[in-house]
């Protein structure tokens, strides 16, 4: 019982080794043969699988331009976010299979996945995709039907008589 420390400074003989300390990981490119990066990105139940190779800036969605598979300009945006902030518009073609879901989730699932193929591609992206919260999976869904329920919270009507 001789060495309890009883105050902060006797606290300050106390030393850490060098293997406590852990440094930071070091992120490596991620690529196949053909020399592109895949990933996998996820919006309620759609998923995207995202190719992205060194390009002109085409995008194809299921064998379709992006501009005729989502013509809403708001989901056109969306997909073109993680590219623009990180300024390389012009310099991908970005191959994407999308299935499950509706065109709002499956948008969500695409912008997800060329987030996730351009920090394998180019490590240093990460940290600007990731302060957008471009990296996070959202992962809300649909909550599911419950029995004695019209919807999954909605009651029916209650009457007296």
């Amino acid at each position: 019982m001789a060495n309890e420390t009883k105050t902060l400074a006797d606290l300050g003989g106390v030393k850490t080794t060098p293997a406590a300390v852990e440094a930071a990981p070091v992120r490596v490119q991620k690529l196949d043969k053909l020399g592109r990066a895949y990933a996998t990105g996820k919006r309620k139940d759609a998923v995207a699988r995202v190719w992205i190779k060194p390009g002109k800036g085409m995008i194809t969605i299921n064998e379709k331009d992006f501009k005729a598979y989502f013509a809403r300009p708001v989901l056109q945006m969306m997909l073109q976010q993680p590219l623009s902030i990180a300024n390389r518009s012009s310099q991908y073609d970005i191959r994407v299979s999308v299935a499950g879901g509706g065109l709002s989730g499956q948008a969500g699932a695409v912008r997800h996945g060329i987030s996730k193929a351009l920090t394998y591609y180019e490590p240093d992206l990460r940290g600007v995709l990731k302060k957008q919260g471009f990296l996070t999976r959202d992962s809300r869904t649909v909550e599911r039907k419950k029995y004695g329920r019209v919807k999954a919270r909605k009651s029916f009507q209650f009457s007296k008589r």
